[in-house]
């Protein structure tokens, strides 16, 4: 039985590592429980989970409670990650005075990061906002089809492009989020998406997090997956990608993967992807292109994949297919 959700308490804290001016520092993340995004109400994105950890009813004082709670689990780290099931920035979602409230309590930190989605985004909603903050924008692909039409994301490029010129502007930091691997899309057409959507993302980033798709529950893109009409990224891709944009990036380029190595996130061939995911790690933290040079037999196998979905036109999953045939002709 779920155990039943309370509007008083955070969704999740958890430390973690990231860059703090240059160095790799402790960082604490906290998921807020809010009342929703804005977007998830009008439909959301075909890949995003994250409405089940919303309820209908979350009043200022619920999230004062969960503040309470956050900061008995605050150990000093310099950096702290807001997040919410959308946007820091919604008043909606969270109020002025919660937003002044973290603000104040965070006041000796040297990075806070949250996220918002762009249509907050504007001078006057960041006027109040110190310049600690990194404000982080799901763009996701810098391809207006793959946004409408895969990702179904309600808002445009040139609407993250803004928000993000806008952030830059009032003295800001911007990380981008750029999803790898939306529905529809094959591996090879994925791996130049993210290229492309890289170098769009670069004019406004301070960092660019490329996040491998992970399929999450009771989303559209798990339908298709439970059918075997998807399949998460390679992390041969992941890394195809970090090889190749690294030398051409002014912003940093980074990674960390959810569900990385499992059936629902990005996944080599299983005995390679602790190995692998490491060396996207130790990159994200020190840029150095050279411990990405990690091998295994299954990248043969790989490119293979890339190969066989370009002949057959095809971005379902190649390999569940193959092995349920297997098992038919077996019976």
């Amino acid at each position: 039985m779920e155990k039943r959700r309370s509007a008083s308490r955070p969704e999740a804290v958890w430390k973690e590592k990231d860059l703090v001016s240059g160095q790799e520092e402790d960082a604490m993340v906290a998921i807020f429980r809010t009342s929703g995004c804005s977007w998830a109400k009008k439909g959301g994105c075909t890949m995003c989970g994250y409405s089940s950890a919303s309820l209908s009813e979350v009043t200022t004082e619920d999230l004062m409670s969960q503040i309470d709670e956050v900061m008995r689990k605050y150990g000093g780290e310099k950096f702290v990650k807001i997040y919410t099931s959308g946007s820091f920035l919604d008043d909606n979602e969270i109020p002025p005075e919660v937003r002044e409230r973290i603000f104040s309590e965070f006041s000796e930190c040297s990075r806070i990061l949250f996220e918002s989605r762009p249509e907050y985004v504007t001078r006057e909603s960041l006027s109040q906002v110190p310049k600690t903050v990194t404000l982080a924008l799901g763009l996701e692909s810098s391809d207006p089809d793959v946004l409408s039409k895969s990702v179904r994301k309600g808002f445009t490029p040139e609407d993250s492009r803004r928000a993000g010129e806008c952030a830059k502007d009032a003295g800001l930091c911007v990380r981008t989020y750029l999803l790898l691997k939306p529905l529809f899309m094959t591996e090879s057409d994925a791996i130049e998406d993210v290229l492309r959507s890289i170098a769009f993302a670069d004019t406004f980033s301070d960092e660019i997090s490329v996040n491998p798709v992970n399929v999450q529950r009771g989303t559209y893109l798990e339908h298709l997956w439970r059918r075997g009409s998807y399949r998460p990224p390679w992390i041969w891709s992941l890394t195809e990608v970090i090889t190749k944009a690294a030398p051409v990036t002014k912003a940093r380029i980074m990674s960390s993967p959810s569900g990385g190595g499992s059936q629902r996130g990005v996944h080599n061939c299983g005995a390679c992807d602790s190995k692998v995911l490491d060396a996207v790690h130790e990159f994200s933290i020190t840029q150095d292109t050279g411990c990405m040079d990690v091998h295994c037999e299954c990248e043969t196998r790989w490119r293979r994949y890339l190969e066989s979905e370009r002949m057959l036109g095809t971005a379902a999953d190649i390999d569940r297919g193959i092995r349920d045939e297997l098992m038919l002709a077996g019976r």
